[in-house]
């Protein structure tokens, strides 16, 4: 990753990636969130952040039929997708994904 708003942006990625992950794994409510949220942490800890041959591991262990090839598309898919929907970086203050992120990490 070249800034940190490529980061926030895999962070982000991550995320929606989770919640995706999480509903084929028949996960919801605070199960799916807590699956998500590993996910995007992950994005920070590089022991942890191969998040596709996370969620490879995790449908084959649930028996979930997925595609290698579709598990991809999907990521390009949310990339763009959450590329779009981060703002522009101004400087200044962070956003409140970092603050969360931060405060996640920082609790662990």
């Amino acid at each position: 990753m070249t800034s940190f708003d490529d980061l926030k942006t895999t962070i982000r990625r991550n995320t929606l990636l989770g919640m995706w992950a999480a509903e084929k794994l028949g996960l919801v409510g605070r199960d799916a969130e807590a699956y998500a949220d590993a996910l995007a942490i992950g994005t920070v800890e590089p022991e942890c952040g191969d998040v596709f041959s996370e969620i490879r591991t995790d449908f084959d262990t649930a028996s979930v039929v997925q595609s290698d090839d579709e598990i991809l598309r999907v990521m390009n898919e949310l990339m763009l997708q959450a590329a779009n929907q981060m703002p522009a970086s101004q400087g200044g203050e962070p956003d409140s994904a970092a603050v969360m992120l931060a405060r996640k990490l920082t609790s662990r």
